[in-house]
């Protein structure tokens, strides 16, 4: 990966940990807060059968993992084109 300058490449590297700071977030917040700290309030709805709270410990923080999986390979390569790093 070769930049133009040290700048740019100073303001990819910020992008691109907000970006990961930001998807982490939102996993931490869906694994632990969603499947951890607010069960009893999540299992009051059910859904598909099952308690809110269960299914998010069991399934739903597995495919909220694999959705920002897909938003940061998008968000990445967006990324990347903006500073001209992208690949051919």
């Amino acid at each position: 990966m070769a930049f133009e300058n040290e700048d740019k490449a100073t303001g990819y590297w910020r992008e691109n940990l907000r970006l990961v700071l930001g998807l982490l977030a939102i996993w931490a917040f869906v694994s632990f807060g969603c499947g951890i700290l607010l069960v009893d309030v999540l299992n009051e709805i059910t859904f598909m059968g099952f308690k809110l709270g269960f299914w998010f410990a069991q399934q739903g923080a597995m495919y909220v993992f694999v959705a920002l999986i897909f938003v940061y390979v998008a968000k990445a390569n967006a990324l990347d084109k903006k500073y001209n790093v992208h690949e051919d």
